[in-house]
C-alpha cells in the first residue's frame, strides 16, 4: 500500500531545516516528503506556500505543523487532498481566533523578553534561544539562532479562513517544558480538537531534541490514514470526485496513558471528523 506524503510547516525563528532530523528517516520509510518554506511576510502567503508543497507530493497527505506551522496547517488542511494533521508544540487557532488571540489567553512565556522589533520585524535575540531550544547542545542552539526565520511584526494579527482540526484526524506533541507556547495552551487545543496527544518533557523543539517520540506520532497518523477507504476518499476528492461516507476512525477514546522514552502517549485514535 502507498505511504501518505508528508508536508512539514515550520514557525517563527526557525525554517524548513528544522524538520532534518526526522525526513530522511520518513523517505527511508518511504514517504514522498516536503517541507514549506515560509516567508512570514503574511499569513496568506505562508498557507499558500503549503498548499503550493501540497501540489509537488501526491494524495493522500499529512500535514506537520510546528508552532506557528499549527496554525498555517489548520487553514491549509481544509484541502482535499489532506488526510491528517500533525501539531507539534504548536497553535491552532477556531473559526474566531487569531495566533494572537490566541496566545492572548494564556500567561505569556519567557522567550517574549528576549526579542527585539527593528524595521518592523520580530527577531529572537541569542539570549532567548535557551527559552526557545533550551534541551538542544550547545552547539545546535547556535544553528537555530543563525537560521532563525524573523516574521512581520503584525503576523499573529493577521487571519485567514478555514479550521481543518475540524474535520480533519488530528495528532498532538504536547511539550512540557516548552517556553515558547505555553504548555497548558497546549493542552487546551489538543483537548479542543480531541487529537491524540502524546507528552513529552521537551522545548518547544521535540522534533529536534526528541525525534524518535515526534517520528513515533507521524508514523501512527499514517497508518491510521493509509486504510484504504481513507486514502481513496483523498484522491478522489482531488480528482474533483466524490465518494461514500467513511468509516469513523476517530471513534474511539483514550483508554489510558502510557509512559515511553521520555513521552507521556494519551492513547486510542482521533474521530474522523464531523460527517455531513
Amino acid at each position: 500500500m502507498t505511504k501518505p506524503s508528508i508536508v512539514f510547516a515550520h514557525g517563527l525563528w526557525a525554517d524548513g531545516s528544522c524538520f532534518s532530523k526526522l525526513i530522511p528517516t520518513l523517505q527511508a520509510e518511504g514517504h514522498e516528503v516536503m517541507a514549506s518554506q515560509h516567508g512570514l511576510d503574511s499569513l496568506a502567503t505562508d498557507v499558500a506556500a503549503v498548499k503550493a508543497c501540497l501540489a509537488r507530493v501526491p494524495s493522500p497527505a499529512i500535514l506537520v505543523g510546528h508552532s506557528y506551522g499549527g496554525t498555517l496547517i489548520t487553514h491549509a488542511g481544509t484541502d482535499a487532498r489532506v488526510a491528517g494533521l500533525v501539531y507539534i508544540a504548536a497553535l491552532a487557532p477556531d473559526a474566531d481566533e487569531t495566533s494572537q488571540s490566541l496566545l492572548g489567553k494564556f500567561p505569556t512565556t519567557p522567550v517574549f523578553d528576549h526579542i527585539e522589533v527593528p524595521d518592523g520585524r520580530v527577531w529572537l535575540k541569542q539570549s532567548g534561544v535557551k527559552h526557545f531550544a533550551g534541551d538542544l547542545p550547545e552547539a545546535e542552539q547556535k544553528l537555530v539562532y543563525a537560521t532563525q526565520g524573523v516574521p512581520v511584526a503584525d503576523l499573529f494579527n493577521q487571519k485567514v479562513e478555514g479550521t481543518a482540526w475540524k474535520s480533519k484526524p488530528s495528532w498532538y506533541v504536547l511539550a512540557t517544558q516548552d517556553q515558547t507556547v505555553h504548555p497548558d495552551l497546549q493542552h487546551f487545543v489538543s483537548k479542543r480538537m480531541k487529537a491524540a496527544t502524546t507528552e513529552v518533557t521537551a522545548s518547544h523543539v521535540p522534533m529536534l531534541s526528541k525525534p524518535d517520540v515526534v517520528l513515533d506520532v507521524i508514523r501512527k497518523a499514517a497508518s491510521a490514514v493509509s486504510r484504504p477507504n481513507v486514502g481513496l476518499q483523498c484522491r478522489l476528492h482531488s480528482r474533483g470526485l466524490s465518494f461514500f461516507r467513511l468509516p469513523d476512525i476517530r471513534q474511539a477514546r483514550p483508554v489510558g496513558i502510557v509512559r515511553k522514552r521520555g513521552a507521556v502517549a494519551h492513547q486510542g485514535a482521533p474521530r474522523t471528523g464531523r460527517n455531513p
